[in-house]
C-alpha cells in the first residue's frame, strides 16, 4: 500500500532580519527569495520533479510589513499549483518597524490562554484568506509550539488537521499530549494530527526529517524504511529560507544538495510513496504503530561532517 508523503515548507518573515532593522524589503527578500533559492526556486524544482507540497505560511508579519510582503508569495504558490495552509509564530503581535525586535507578544503559542489562542489563530487565518488563500484546513505552530489546547482551538476554527507534534522537540515547546515516539497519522482533539517523521539516534533521542537536520542519506533511508514497513505517512519539513545561509545572502550549498536529493528520491519513489496535498483529504490510516528508522553510527557520522562543513563555509555571509 502507498505511503503519502506530506512536504512541507514553512513559509514566513524571519525575525533575526526584523530585530537586525533590516529595510522592509530586505526583511521580505531574505526571509522568501533568498539568494535566487527561496521559494520561487523551491516552487520551480517542485515542478520539474512533479512534487506536491504544503506551504504553511505566517501572515502575521502583514500587520508590520502590509499585505503584499505576504499576498505575492501566497499568490506564485497558488499559481504553481501548491497548496497554503496556517503557520504562525505570535511573536509578531506588538512588533513595530524599526523597533529591532524589542516589542514582541509570547514567542510561543501554548504561553496563551485557550481564549488567546483561538482569538489568534482566527485573525491569522483571516490575514491569511486576504492574502487570497483559500481557507486553510490545516496548520502548524511556529517552534511547533503546540498543545492540546491549540488543537481544541483549531478544532473550533473548523480545521481538520494539525502537523505540530514533533518527539525531537518533545515536551518543550511541542507539547501536544502524545507519545514523543508516535510518528504515525492518528485522530486526536477532533482532529487529524500529522506528526513530523523522526528518526532514532544512537544512544537515544529523536531526530526530525528536516532539510537542514538530516543528510541526503538519512534522508533515502528514512524514505526506504517508510515504504518497506508500510507506514502511514512521511511528513518531512522544510522552510522558505532553509537553503539559505542564516544572513539571506548566498546559497547554502549542503542544504541545497539535500533538497534536490530529496526532490529526486521522491520522484523516483512516486508509485509508493505519492506527495499529497492535505487539500486533497487522502484517506490517511490513522493510529498505526511506526516505528522510526533506527539508528546508524555511520549515517549520523556522516551527516556531523556535513553539518561542520555548512556550519564553517556554507554558513559564511558573502
Amino acid at each position: 500500500m502507498a505511503t503519502p508523503v506530506f512536504l512541507t515548507i514553512d513559509t514566513e518573515l524571519m525575525w533575526r532580519h526584523h530585530a537586525a532593522d533590516l529595510p522592509a524589503d530586505a526583511v521580505v527578500a531574505r526571509s522568501l527569495e533568498p539568494a535566487g533559492v527561496g521559494v520561487s526556486w523551491q516552487l520551480e524544482r517542485l515542478r520539474a520533479h512533479g512534487l506536491k507540497a504544503c506551504f504553511f505560511v505566517d501572515p502575521l508579519p502583514a500587520r508590520l510589513y502590509g499585505m503584499a510582503a505576504i499576498a505575492t508569495t501566497v499568490e506564485a504558490i497558488l499559481a504553481a499549483g501548491q497548496e497554503v495552509q496556517l503557520h504562525l509564530h505570535p511573536n509578531w503581535v506588538g512588533a513595530a518597524v524599526g523597533d529591532r525586535g524589542k516589542a514582541h507578544g509570547r514567542f510561543e503559542l501554548v504561553d496563551l490562554s485557550r481564549q488567546e489562542q483561538q482569538d489568534l489563530l482566527g485573525e491569522a487565518r483571516d490575514l491569511l484568506r486576504a492574502a487570497g488563500a483559500p481557507d486553510p484546513v490545516a496548520f502548524r505552530a511556529g517552534s511547533y509550539s503546540a498543545d492540546d489546547t491549540t488543537l481544541d482551538a483549531l478544532s473550533a476554527l473548523g480545521f481538520a488537521y494539525d502537523s505540530s507534534h514533533n518527539g525531537a522537540h518533545h515536551p518543550w515547546p511541542s507539547a501536544i499530549g502524545l507519545s514523543p515516539d508516535l510518528i504515525a497519522p492518528v485522530a486526536h482533539r477532533s482532529l487529524v494530527e500529522l506528526p513530523v517523521t523522526t528518526i532514532a539516534l544512537a544512544g537515544g533521542g529523536r531526530r526530525h526529517f528536516q532539510i537542514c537536520a538530516l543528510s541526503a542519506g538519512e534522508m533515502r533511508a528514512a524514505l526506504a524504511h517508510a515504504a518497506a514497513n508500510d507506514h502511514a505517512a512521511v511528513t518531512i519539513v522544510s522552510h522558505g529560507f532553509e537553503l539559505a545561509n542564516r544572513q539571506g545572502t548566498r546559497a547554502n550549498r549542503v542544504h541545497v544538495r539535500r533538497f534536490e536529493a530529496l526532490c529526486a528520491a521522491l520522484a523516483a519513489r512516486a508509485d509508493t510513496l505519492p506527495t499529497t496535498h492535505f487539500r486533497d483529504r487522502p484517506v490517511l490510516r490513522l493510529g498505526q504503530d511506526d516505528r522510526p528508522l533506527p539508528a546508524s553510527r555511520l549515517r549520523t557520522a556522516g551527516r556531523q561532517v556535513e553539518q561542520l562543513w555548512s556550519n564553517m563555509v556554507e554558513e559564511r555571509a558573502a
